[in-house]
């Protein structure tokens, strides 16, 4: 109810003499009319009366960033393998990393796994309760699940996730390594040690209970799938790093492809619709840490749609810049990988991602020409300044 008031007292803006970023490209020194916390009007008209004028001269106005993949968010609970924080504490400080970022609009990508501790289905049930209820004026907070094949417990309460729309994206993961041979299982237990404490026997024997429910697990899958079609849930593979897997992910209706290994796995992704979505650290760091395809061959390629943070916020507001920088693709249309198509993969494109009538007031200043975060001068979401760098 008091959301609900304020809303209705917001007071109407009229942010004038900024360059904006439109999905049509660049408008010099504009005005941009707020409304009911959307954009009302975008163009050069003088300031209507009952407006309050903001003079933003000198600056850029960016589209809000959409992040739909983010998981860094875990090192603000789990700092250290067995050192865990109050999550309703790591969510505040994720909001205000986020909007730090240029981040108005963020999917935590809550892994829902085989394992203990940090990746485990108690985990992620204690997440989204505060990712739902943890107060705080910051980014808008969606949830995406990346549910793994071999966890097959409480798979009615998955399901009812869906059915309720508690899950706004939903990925399928098998992150299980193909065996248990020596070599395969020191990489495997490398990564997992980073979260949790456990000898090499119990990992082994983590591993070899997984590995028995992966037939159960895969037919999980395709209900889960069919469950989130009929409600109307994005769905996104992982990793496909084989052209069975995108066959399988095809057959599936996947919109989203998440990290396909290679530029030709890609390009077959997005042949039969889906978008595909890379890290932007991988476009900074100068190529995948998995050995995968780096993003800027792709880029160039055309078999990049979006980009997300994955484990490191301020990449995402980097890339765009980087993309130009490099001759890759001019700002304008290297922006739009990191908010308006996001948004539509997400399928909340008729809300977020553009400065455009109609849509979501979500917004950022930034001084010009500064590829670093430390540009953002303010953060805008639903027409109200939710953060302030100046």
């Amino acid at each position: 109810m008091k959301e609900q008031q304020k809303a209705k007292v917001l007071p109407k803006i009229a942010l004038q003499g900024a360059d904006v970023l439109t999905p049509k490209g660049w408008l010099q020194d504009a005005t941009v009319l707020i409304e009911d916390s959307k954009f009302t009007e975008i163009g050069h008209t003088l300031k209507p009366s009952g407006f309050v004028s903001i003079d933003v001269t000198g600056l850029q106005l960016l589209p809000g960033i959409v992040d739909i993949h983010g998981d860094a968010f875990e090192r603000m609970i789990c700092p250290r393998p067995g050192v865990a924080f109050p999550i309703e504490m790591a969510i505040v400080e994720n909001d205000r990393t986020l909007l730090a970022n240029g981040i108005t609009t963020f999917y935590y990508s809550i892994t829902d796994s085989f394992e203990p501790g940090l990746r485990s289905r108690d985990t992620a049930r204690q997440m989204i309760e505060a990712v739902q209820n943890t107060p705080g004026q910051g980014a808008n907070r969606c949830i995406h699940i990346r549910h793994e094949q071999a966890n097959t417990a409480n798979h009615d309460e998955l399901c009812d996730w869906l059915e309720t729309g508690t899950i706004q994206l939903l990925s399928l993961n098998n992150h299980l390594p193909p065996s248990t041979d020596d070599a395969t299982l020191a990489r495997y237990t490398k990564g997992l040690q980073q979260r949790i404490k456990l000898s090499q026997s119990e990992i082994r024997a983590l591993i070899e209970a997984a590995l028995d429910r992966q037939a159960e697990g895969l037919q999980q899958f395709e209900q889960l799938v069919d469950r989130a079609h009929q409600r109307g849930i994005p769905v996104a593979s992982h990793d496909d790093e084989s052209e069975e897997m995108v066959q399988i992910s095809a057959k599936r209706q996947v919109s989203i492809a998440e990290f396909p290994a290679s530029i030709a796995l890609a390009a077959q992704s997005q042949a039969y619709g889906a978008s595909v979505l890379m890290g932007a650290p991988n476009l900074v760091r100068d190529g995948s840490h998995v050995g995968y395809m780096s993003v800027a061959d792709a880029v160039q390629a055309g078999v990049v749609d979006c980009l997300c943070s994955d484990y490191h916020y301020p990449s995402l507001f980097h890339a765009p810049f980087k993309l130009a920088q490099m001759g890759l693709l001019p700002f304008e249309q290297a922006w739009k990988l990191v908010s308006t198509h996001p948004a539509q993969a997400a399928r909340i494109g008729d809300r977020k991602g553009a400065i455009s009538p109609g849509l979501d007031a979500d917004f950022l200043l930034i001084q010009p020409e500064n590829a670093l975060p430390s540009a953002i001068v303010s953060v805008y979401i639903k027409g109200q300044k939710v953060a302030c760098y100046d």
